[in-house]
């Protein structure tokens, strides 16, 4: 099941972060077509030393297809150009595949 894994960076105002993420990007990225699933969360280490992401969510897909027809779609762009809105401190977006499972 290929995955496209966004990882956040640590923004200007947390809270301004999580307020938008959950009552405005989340509601843009349910509306992906295609997305099989998804989940978020805030991110700490193993050490206790500073995290490098704030946060950082998984988007689950059937296929490679799917997952590129979904980020292509007008729901998909939504979702990817309000990051620009909430994101001050930058976003990654990486696609991974089916190597191991």
């Amino acid at each position: 099941m290929p995955q496209l894994i966004v990882t956040y960076g640590q923004p200007d105002d947390p809270a301004a972060f999580d307020s938008h993420y959950t009552s405005i990007h989340r509601p843009l990225v349910d509306k992906i077509p295609g997305l099989q699933g998804w989940h978020a969360g805030h991110c700490a280490t193993t050490d206790g030393s500073d995290a490098p992401y704030y946060l950082v969510a998984v988007l689950n897909f059937e296929s490679q297809e799917s997952l590129a027809a979904g980020t292509g779609s007008a729901e998909g762009q939504a979702a990817v150009a309000d990051v620009a809105n909430f994101a001050t401190g930058g976003a990654t977006m990486l696609v991974t595949d089916d190597l191991v499972g």
